[in-house]
């Protein structure tokens, strides 16, 4: 059977639905929705230069896109393999890692955006 043809509007209707799911249902994706609204408020206070916006955006976008890719592969882990499974333990576990990595990478792009603007920031005061 083909998939049905959805417009435009519905398509990005859905992917908004999925984004709101995941932030009612993922108390990770809580988390990581208020560490970067967190980190946008420090680089407002902190007059960020663009470039450092572009790695800051960057970084949040890949942490959250990792953790709406890692909530849909749960979703479909559990209903494919209801009860434990080996695979299915492997498949949430690596999507969960890829999560994992993308923090660190957060993690490290903070702390080099931020250095120079928090220390010039403190010497100042």
């Amino acid at each position: 059977m083909k998939p049905a043809k959805y417009s435009l509007r519905a398509t990005f209707t859905f992917a908004i639905q999925g984004i709101i799911h995941a932030f009612k249902a993922e108390r990770n994706m809580k988390v990581h929705i208020a560490a970067a609204a967190m980190v946008f408020i420090a680089g407002g206070l902190l007059g960020l230069t663009p470039v450092r916006w572009l790695f800051l955006a960057l970084a949040v976008t890949l942490v959250i896109s990792a953790e709406l890719v890692n909530t849909a592969v749960e979703a479909v882990v559990d209903l494919v393999s209801p009860d434990e499974h080996p695979l299915a333990r492997i498949a949430k576990d690596t999507a969960a890692g890829a999560v994992f990595i993308t923090a660190l990478f957060a993690v490290v792009v903070g702390i080099v955006v931020f250095y120079e603007p928090l220390r010039s920031w403190i010497e100042s005061h």
